[in-house]
């Protein structure tokens, strides 16, 4: 067991880091108000190997593990959680199709993914299926050489402005086995998109319905088998749920590091308010909430490389913790900086705004509890 990242590790992390620093934060409180999503800083990631970190490089990709994933979000979370949560659905889009697309779809699909010449977007949630995601009602009927899509996919990120879409559709009867998988290109005839949510934060990225109204795609974009789709979907959640942990701890973490310069700014009743027992206790237990929710998310990145028989029960340990206590730290730091956290010129607002999400998709903590006593107990 080693607790170091090794060189080319801390190398991968000081490269997000700075890129987090130098491109992401200076404008992060800009996106966030005016609703912007950064398109032309997301590319630039791309030639920093970001863009399909873990498909394999013999399929176009950077080859790396899960591990670096989770590094490079967290670090990338450092600048602004929003940016780096939709960095991680491109690349959950992007290892789905290094794994289950055919030779001819990986060859025309992962150059333009791998260099984010298209930006992707995840298409499994709708209006009535969220944790149920096998109720999807989203149909797929076969007419020679095409399918016809019909429904509409809920909370989309990046939807109406990212290029290739990785949607779920049924194609046969009730239930999971009944799901296939597509790769919809945002040109398609009968694809359109609502209006961009108004949320409580993930301003910097659109979030919208994908609407199909017969859509027509051909049948030489359905990825694998009919009826493969729900375990392709499935098969994802791992990994998403490892990174959106990730992302909650680069948020902490940018967190905590405002928190401790402010106690010395800040003064009060004569003396830096970094003298005060109770903000050194507060600063104490919100580093060691990080650092317990970094090991566990560090821990199930390795188990997934690993192919740990356990790997989805560690995710969703790592999910349930890092977001929870993700969340939990952003706020104590809100809270040491006064009414000052509360104003958005200090940026504290919007990482409890942004973070609070991160309790709910890739699964709910809820259902992380499902699975993870399913695992323990042998229930289901």
């Amino acid at each position: 067991m080693h607790f170091t990242l090794t060189e080319e590790q801390a190398a991968i992390q000081e490269t997000a880091l700075s890129f987090a620093k130098e491109r992401i934060a200076p404008h992060a409180a800009e996106w966030d108000e005016r609703g912007h999503f950064p398109v032309d800083v997301i590319r630039e990631t791309a030639a920093l190997g970001m863009a399909a970190i873990y498909v394999p490089a013999e399929a176009g990709g950077s080859g790396l593990s899960r591990l670096d994933g989770a590094l490079i979000m967290e670090a990338l979370a450092y600048g602004c959680p929003a940016i780096s949560a939709y960095i991680s659905i491109h690349n959950m889009v992007a290892w789905m199709v290094g794994k289950y697309a055919s030779p001819e779809q990986i060859a025309e699909w992962m150059p333009k993914l791998a260099t984010m010449q298209w930006l992707a977007s995840y298409c499994l949630t709708e209006p009535g299926a969220g944790s149920d995601a096998a109720a999807l009602k989203t149909t797929a009927r076969r007419e020679g050489d095409h399918y016809i899509l019909n429904g509409t996919k809920q909370f989309i990120s990046g939807a109406g402005d990212t290029d290739f879409y990785f949607l779920f559709a049924r194609t046969g009867g009730e239930g999971a086995s009944g799901v296939s998988a597509f790769g919809i290109l945002k040109d398609t005839p009968g694809l359109s998109f609502g209006a961009n949510e108004k949320k409580m934060g993930w301003n910097a990225q659109p979030t919208r319905q994908v609407i199909l109204d017969n859509c027509k795609v051909p049948v030489a974009h359905r990825v694998g088998a009919e009826g493969h789709g729900f375990k392709f979907a499935m098969s994802g959640l791992d990994g998403g749920r490892i990174n959106i942990g990730a992302c909650s701890l680069g948020a902490a973490w940018a967190a905590v590091d405002k928190a401790k310069a402010y106690m010395f700014e800040r003064s009060a009743f004569g003396r830096p308010i970094a003298d005060f027992q109770a903000l050194q206790f507060k600063i104490a237990d919100m580093a060691t909430e990080l650092e317990a929710a970094r090991l566990m998310i560090y821990r199930a990145a390795d188990a997934l490389d690993r192919g740990d028989p356990q790997a989805s029960m560690y995710s969703a340990m790592g999910k349930r913790i890092a977001t929870d206590l993700g969340f939990n730290v952003v706020n104590e730091a809100l809270q040491i900086h006064g009414g000052y956290g509360y104003l958005r010129d200090y940026g504290m607002e919007k990482l409890v705004r942004d973070l609070r999400v991160h309790q709910i998709l890739e699964g709910t903590n809820e259902i992380m509890r499902v699975v993870i006593s399913r695992k323990l107990l042998g229930t289901r």
